[in-house]
């Protein structure tokens, strides 16, 4: 009689009634607010940002509803500094909004490189090819006096660079190189080992004798 009672009873009902209004309204809060957070039906074209300065690509990516993140940076010297070089998602692609646009930018300051060892242990076609495949850049040769076509040394903007040195890498390179001739002061022979040189040459060279350093041999 009493579960008959209670079915019959309008508070009961209307306690099912507000039950099933709460569940729908939390379905409905859970559905809209997905659609909220996920932009559901938002769709943007990506714009093109590259060669752009990274300020004015935020500024264009900010109004269309995208976040710009810089990911990585690189050097390419004909561009200026602080430019984007690559973005993902590409030019064109369709995203939602709020999407984040990963951007690649050149490096405000110039990279450098150590120095290969080129000094005077290298020719100077040689140092050229090991440099330019480095990114280097040659300038005009220096030739001075030495063994021809051989390295001497490495300047930059006036000073010289020792081997490992770091080297910008947009520098202009001089190679310092032998013109194939001497100082007296750069001869490698001695004066008084001259006798010692002819006789390595030549097995049948003597030395001019002392007729004062003649001796008697005694038997």
């Amino acid at each position: 009689m009493k579960t008959i009672k209670k079915i019959f009873d309008p508070i009961f009902w209307l306690n099912i009634l507000a039950m099933i209004v709460v569940i729908v309204l939390l379905m409905l809060g859970v559905h809209y607010g997905l659609n909220f957070y996920t932009h559901h039906g938002e769709e943007v074209a990506v714009p093109n940002v590259n060669h752009k300065a990274y300020e004015d690509a935020v500024d264009i990516l900010d109004e269309l509803g995208l976040e710009a993140v810089v990911v990585d940076t690189s050097y390419v010297r004909t561009l200026p500094p602080g430019c984007i070089l690559e973005q993902m998602p590409k030019p064109g692609a369709v995203v939602k909004s709020g999407r984040i646009v990963y951007l690649t930018i050149n490096a405000t300051a110039q990279p450098t490189m150590p120095l290969p060892d080129i000094i005077d242990n290298s020719s100077e076609r040689n140092a050229k090819a090991r440099l330019t495949a480095m990114g280097f850049r040659i300038g005009q040769t220096d030739y001075i006096p030495g063994e021809e076509g051989w390295v001497y040394g490495v300047k930059v903007g006036g000073r010289s660079y020792a081997t490992g040195e770091q080297v910008p890498i947009n520098a202009l390179i001089r190679l310092q190189v032998g013109n194939g001739n001497r100082n007296a002061a750069d001869s490698v022979y001695q004066a008084d080992a001259a006798d010692y040189m002819l006789l390595e040459e030549n097995e049948n060279f003597e030395p001019e004798r002392n007729p004062d350093d003649d001796f008697e041999v005694i038997e």
